[in-house]
């Protein structure tokens, strides 16, 4: 419950950012640079003056939008390429599962860093980066589940009822398949958050002055002694997000599978 509350108040803020951020995230103030946290900028400005809270906004509202697409787009394509692995088998299943291989051969991030330096620096390319990154692991459990419920009573029966395998994929399988599908995209999400603010820390994601969490860390590490609050609540909204979504996987994972939560 603590981690569902924590993520949707990330959702919101993401939804609401212009209503929620009390300065625009990219106007300077020259003024006020480095302030400390006070009554006007609750968190602080960075060296260009620029309120610190109202970045942080904006950058959850990138990390939230990198985080949904990324995991939409792995799903559009993993799921049906788990489905199709799962039920052919043989040739198909081959195909897909060394194709999967070979993409787990390169960690998560080490994808996702090359894809996007090769795509370019953009929000867009670093979404379709960690999208493309995360496919492996959404086709693994798709065939996964696809493989335990092949073969389950009311599968053999729509088949012996003259079913398709369109029919028995997209009404029988698919949809008992859900709750292990729910849980890898909460896993997905707070993946899809680190791997925004590394791309972004690196100048392969949300390019200045665009406000994003990892811009804003990349930004601060020639302050960290004079303003270390330009690197602390960044840091800090980047724990709350992957956490809050973590343990919603986790409490997900036991509300839609109680035998897992008794072991």
């Amino acid at each position: 419950m603590t981690g569902g509350v924590i993520a949707a108040v990330f959702v919101l803020v993401a939804l609401f950012a212009p209503l929620v951020a009390p300065y625009d995230p990219a106007r300077p103030d020259f003024a006020d640079a480095l302030a400390a946290p006070g009554w006007s900028h609750w968190l602080g400005t960075d060296d260009l003056g620029r309120d610190q809270l109202s970045r942080v906004v904006y950058g959850a509202r990138a990390s939230m939008q990198v985080g949904v697409l990324a995991v939409a787009l792995a799903f559009v394509v993993g799921v049906p390429l788990g489905l199709l692995a799962g039920y052919y088998g043989k040739f198909t299943d081959s195909v897909v599962s060394r194709l999967t291989d070979t993409m787990l051969a390169f960690p998560f991030l080490v994808l996702a860093v090359g894809l996007a330096a090769v795509l370019g620096p953009s929000l867009t390319n670093a979404t379709i980066a960690i999208g493309i990154s995360q496919i492996p692991a959404v086709i693994r459990i798709t065939r996964a589940e696809t493989l335990r419920l092949r073969h389950v009573d009311y599968v053999a029966a729509a088949v012996a009822n003259g079913g398709g395998d369109a029919t028995v994929l997209l009404r029988h399988i698919l949809p008992n398949a859900t709750s292990a599908l729910t849980v890898q995209a909460t896993v997905g999400i707070p993946a899809a958050i680190i791997g925004e603010a590394l791309l972004s820390f690196l100048g392969l994601g949300v390019q200045p002055p665009d406000a994003s969490l990892g811009v804003m860390l990349s930004g601060a590490q020639s302050f960290l002694a004079p303003a270390p609050w330009m690197a602390v609540f960044p840091g800090l909204a980047v724990v709350a997000a992957t956490l809050a979504f973590n343990l919603l996987g986790d409490g997900l994972r036991d509300v839609l599978d109680p035998r897992g939560a008794t072991r």
